[in-house]
């Protein structure tokens, strides 16, 4: 059986992976690469999205959406390393503070 997912076990290999991807094509990744990138795989996101709906050019399928869902959530957590947020806490304190009783 494999292994469950966690926040920080998929951080962690998002930066590998983003680390081989970048010393492959010689990316310098500095604040703004993040920020863009992010808003990049978002994008591509909301293109999977319209088509799908059929308010875009093109085709996609469901694989395509959960593929570009994942692109952003492992830029959201590399950006997020690289500005030192911890997503946990931050999810826990944003969000997570609303289930308690008032």
């Amino acid at each position: 059986m494999a292994e469950a997912l966690t926040l920080a076990g998929v951080s962690d290999a998002a930066a590998r992976i983003s680390d081989n991807y970048a010393g492959k094509y010689g990316i310098a990744r500095d604040s703004d690469w993040f920020l863009i990138k992010l808003q990049e795989e978002l994008g591509e996101l909301a293109q999977a999205h319209l088509r799908l709906s059929g308010r875009g050019r093109g085709s996609a399928t469901e694989q395509d959406r959960a593929d570009e869902a994942a692109d952003v959530l492992c830029m959201l957590l590399l950006y997020c390393r690289h500005h030192g947020v911890d997503p946990e806490a931050a999810v826990a304190r944003k969000w997570l503070s609303w289930l308690e009783p008032v």
